[in-house]
């Protein structure tokens, strides 16, 4: 039996072994017994075998592909010498031979006697034609019957018929075998017909070629041809010899094996195979065989060669050799021949030695790849797969299995990271096929793990520790056999230095973390993603990865809760259980942890504090963690519509933040808003900022007008003045604000976050109505905040009181006469001027506010009025210009009055007149006036005249009103009509 060497790749395995001799009867007289061999594929179970011996005999056999059975069939003497070669002609059904320097034919089952073609006697060299199924490819099928030697023309060659080349002499003969019994009628020979029985033969073309051919095959338009030489290409068309390459003189004999299937042909020189099309050009790479070989086959991928006892099996594309496969020993059964089926699938291959046959067949694909994973040689699989799906006989679920499989076996065999890249590239792979890696059964998914064993190459899946310490077991069995002296074919690096378990573990965990972040991305069931989600967390954390977990808990998950609760509590890894709960809505335990770290935080994650600033580093990073807890606290409550759940943790966020505080309390993130009584009930009062923003917030941004909210809300405000005001008066004197000069009258507020606490009191007071402005003033009676209670007076409407504040406390001349002007009457301007000259309380009189108030306003009082309020001890230096300005004022206004008083009489006499003389216009209408808007003649009918003249009848003088032309359209309210007066001018 034939031995196949372990390291090989099994691309070719023998099926069945066959010694046709001692089936048929005869035993030979010396081992080297077989000739030739050919192979023709009946139907998909039989294969007839034709074998040519040394002695002049051909043998028929029948291999049955389905039980692997040899049978002889028949056994017929040729000659006394060698059987040449036999060729099939699929489709007449006969064979035809070369042996002792004459063709011979039989029909496929030898039942019918031997027939010579006569013509073809002294053949030394015999081919069969191989055609492209493409005709652009062969131009032979218009060409080849074109003038022959003689001049004649025939037609191409019928279907049931085949061609040959055969060398006869130095003349290479072109011939044609085909049945007899069918219609010639479309046949045109110009040369004899040889009738042969059942078959006719005939000469197609002649040519002359040189001398010595052994070697030769026909594709398409081009026989090649093989000398000691060199080849030679020769067309059938023409008969021009074209030279391919020369052989050197130290090289062995031509030999030459066509490949028909792919329409290719190898060349051998030496050791060197040079494939080449049909026109004698190179196809790739060459094939360099391992010694000269004596016989070459073809399956599909692979090129056989035979030598030496031994068959090498070499790709075709990339030239390397895969499969060695040892028949005999040495020098023990003389030269090897190799026959395939040239027309079939060449998936069947057959070897004679001596004696006997041997049967071989392509391994399948699937066969091959676990061959090559037993042997551990994943590359080559991995290659392998590649090469049949690029060549479309592997479809992409197999390579989706096989990558599963292979990835498998490498993480068995401690190689995490290519386990998880071929993980990657399988599309059928489930994520639930990794689950009993990372938990142990039975667990919440034990009944999601498909139990597919796929090749049952590798273990059942077992946890990740365990394929850990049996791969380290495994390793230190490989050292201990490899000291005592067995190779075991591992590799030396990791034997050397092997990795600790630490390493591995940790490799693997990190590579299954990428698979199940990858396969986050997948359509997944709904149970599947939980696993995947939980099993990452449960990584995460045994790596240790505080930012991952965070990130997967705060983002949206499928992780089940109830699984992960208590390993995160255990490890302390509080902050991720906070977020987990969130994601899943269970608020209420979030905030719980929290208010937890919030108030007892731990700052594990924060480097080590630098050496001296223990103290104020650890205080730094106490507040950090508080803030953060504090923060993420707020940003649920900022959503949630829990009045109960939110009034609950707001006294902790805001004893750690007041900013944060307001921000839960104004969110516009919740559907429902939370009710103002109960917040502002629950906040602490010392939480002043957090108590007038959420006021604040309720007044201008909710638009509240609620009287109590806004009393509330000024007097919260005032408070916190009078604080300030009261810590501000005690190291320095209260310097005039800038908010003093405030217009009493603009009622817009500024924003809260720019503005000072005093300036906020005195907006509001001036842009709300809705506030009690006497519990305000009672709170700031006895206060200097003369402004505040300016407005506050103005809101009450005393108006002496707030002039006396704006004039006499803060001394504000501008303010006091813009209050003049919104009160709008003189008396007003009278009582400011009467206190700014009679300030009483021991005050000097303000004589210069008091002329500034009689320069700018003076022209619009009473002169006697005014010097009746002026007081005697008023410099008149001061006065005198006013006064003589208000007098020359007082005259121009006289008189500027009596002129247009008589403007205005002129203006209304001429109107008059215009009127009059509008009205006293006559019309004359006669029999032929018409309506100028509906061109009905008038008569004696009523008509109405407009001031631009048209003429209309009372009809449409009605439709169109007094005002309105209907002729025109124009209304005479918005577009008046000018006419010349004495006084008005048209313009």
């Amino acid at each position: 039996m034939a031995n196949i060497e372990l390291k090989d790749r099994t691309v070719l395995e023998v099926v069945a072994e066959f010694d046709p001799f001692a089936t048929s009867g005869f035993r030979p007289l010396t081992p080297r017994l077989i000739r030739s061999l050919s192979v023709a594929v009946k139907n998909s179970s039989e294969t007839l075998v034709y074998v040519g011996t040394i002695d002049g005999k051909v043998i028929l056999l029948s291999f049955n592909s389905s039980s692997k059975t040899t049978s002889f069939v028949k056994s017929v003497n040729v000659s006394s010498s060698s059987i040449v070669s036999i060729h099939i002609l699929a489709g007449i059904g006969r064979i035809v031979g070369l042996t002792d320097n004459y063709v011979f034919s039989f029909d496929s089952y030898l039942t019918e006697p031997m027939r010579r073609i006569g013509f073809l006697k002294g053949a030394s060299v015999l081919a069969m034609r191989y055609r492209s199924p493409n005709p652009e490819n062969s131009k032979e099928s218009k060409d080849l019957r074109g003038p022959s030697v003689n001049g004649t023309r025939v037609r191409f060659l019928e279907p049931i018929s085949s061609q040959f080349a055969a060398v006869v002499g130095k003349k290479l003969i072109l011939f044609e075998i085909r049945l007899s019994g069918r219609s010639d009628r479309n046949i045109d020979f110009s040369g004899k017909i040889y009738e042969f029985g059942s078959f006719y033969a005939s000469i197609l073309k002649d040519f002359q070629c040189a001398d010595g051919i052994s070697t030769m095959a026909w594709i398409d338009d081009s026989v090649i041809v093989g000398t000691n030489g060199g080849y030679t290409l020769i067309s059938s068309i023409t008969g021009r010899d074209t030279l391919i390459f020369s052989l050197p003189e130290s090289s062995g004999h031509p030999y030459l094996k066509p490949f028909p299937m792919h329409r290719e042909l190898l060349l051998l020189v030496d050791n060197v195979g040079v494939i080449v099309d049909g026109h004698g050009n190179p196809i790739g790479g060459s094939l360099i065989f391992r010694s000269n070989p004596e016989s070459i086959g073809r399956t599909k991928t692979h090129v056989v060669a035979a030598s030496n006892g031994r068959l090498d099996v070499y790709h075709r594309k990339t030239g390397s050799r895969v499969q060695s496969i040892v028949l005999a020993s040495h020098g023990s059964g003389g030269p090897l021949v190799m026959a395939n089926d040239e027309s079939g699938s060449g998936e069947l291959l057959m070897v004679s030695m001596a004696s006997k046959i041997c049967f071989l067949s392509q391994a399948s694909a699937e066969e091959q790849i676990k061959d090559l994973l037993r042997k551990k040689f994943f590359k080559e699989a991995i290659s392998l797969i590649e090469e049949l799906e690029c060549e479309g006989d592997m479809t992409k679920e197999i390579c989706s299995f096989v990558h599963a499989q292979v990835g498998f076996l490498l993480l068995f065999d401690l190689h995490f990271e290519e386990a998880v890249n071929h993980f990657l590239q399988s599309d059928t792979m489930q994520p639930s096929e990794i689950f009993p890696f990372i938990m142990r059964d039975p667990n919440r998914w034990s009944l999601l793990v498909p139990r597919n064993r796929y090749w049952g190459l590798h273990p059942p899946p077992i946890p990740l520790e365990d394929v850990v310490d049996n791969g380290l077991m495994a390793i230190q069995r490989e050292i201990f056999l490899r000291k005592a002296g067995v190779d075991t074919g591992a590799d030396d690096g990791v034997l050397l230095s092997p990795p600790s378990r630490a390493e591995l573990l940790e490799s693997a965990i990190q590579n299954i973390v990428r698979y199940l972040e990858v396969s986050r991305n997948k359509d997944l069931d709904s149970s599947v993603k939980e696993g995947v989600d939980t099993l990452l967390m449960y990584l995460y954390r045994a790596l240790n990865l505080h930012v991952e977990m965070e990130k997967l808990a705060s983002s949206q998950n499928n992780c089940v809760v109830e699984e992960l609760e208590t390993l995160l509590e255990d490890s302390g890894h509080l902050r991720t259980l906070a977020y987990l709960y969130a994601s899943k809505g269970m608020c209420s335990k979030a905030l719980d942890i929290w208010r937890i770290l919030a108030r007892n935080y731990s700052a594990g994650l924060l480097k080590d504090p630098p050496a001296g600033l223990d103290v104020q580093y650890s205080f730094m990073k106490s507040l950090s963690g508080q803030w953060a807890a504090a923060t993420e606290a707020s940003h649920l409550l900022e959503e949630s519509s829990d009045q109960k759940l939110v009034l609950q943790h707001l006294e902790w966020i805001a004893d750690v933040d007041q900013e944060l505080a307001v921000r839960v309390l104004t969110s516009k993130k919740r559907i429902d808003q939370l009710s103002p009584d109960e917040v502002l009930a629950s906040i602490d009062p010392k939480k002043v900022e957090v108590h007038q923003r959420y006021l604040q917030w309720l007044i201008e941004d909710q638009g509240s007008d609620e009287s109590y909210f806004h009393t509330m809300y000024a007097l919260s405000l005032t408070k916190a003045v009078i604080e300030t005001f009261q810590m501000e008066s005690s190291h320095q004197n209260l310097e005039p604000c800038s908010g003093e000069r405030i217009t009493l009258s603009d009622g817009e507020s500024s924003s809260h976050f720019s503005i000072s606490i005093r300036e906020k009191l005195q907006l509001f007071l001036q842009s709300s109505d809705l506030y009690d402005a006497e519990a305000v003033l009672d709170l700031i009676e006895g206060s200097k905040l003369w402004l505040e209670k300016a407005i506050l007076y103005r809101k009450l409407g005393q108006e002496f009181l707030v002039l006396q504040i704006l004039a006499l406390k803060l001394e504000d001349s501008e303010a006091a006469e813009r209050y003049c002007e919104e009160i709008g009457r003189n008396d007003a301007y009278m009582q400011l001027l009467d206190m700014y000259l009679d300030p009483q309380n021991g005050k000097e009189p303000m004589y210069n506010a008091a002329v500034r108030l009689l320069h700018n306003h003076g022209e619009s009082l009473d002169p006697l009025q005014v010097l009746e309020t002026l007081s005697p001890d008023m410099p008149l230096q001061l006065a005198s210009e006013t006064i003589q300005r208000m007098l020359r004022a007082r005259v121009h206004h006289h008189h500027q009055g009596q002129i247009v008083h008589k403007l205005s009489r002129a203006i209304n006499l001429d109107s008059k007149l215009a009127r009059y003389e509008e009205r006293s216009r006559h019309v004359q209408i006669h029999d032929e006036s018409v309506c100028d808007s509906c061109h009905v003649r008038l008569g004696t009918k009523l008509f109405a005249i407009y001031p631009n003249d048209s003429v209309v009848c009372y009809k449409c003088f009605r439709r169109s009103g007094e005002h309105i032309c209907p002729v025109t359209g124009r209304d005479f309210k918005r577009e008046v009509i000018f006419k010349p007066g004495w006084l008005v001018k048209k313009p």
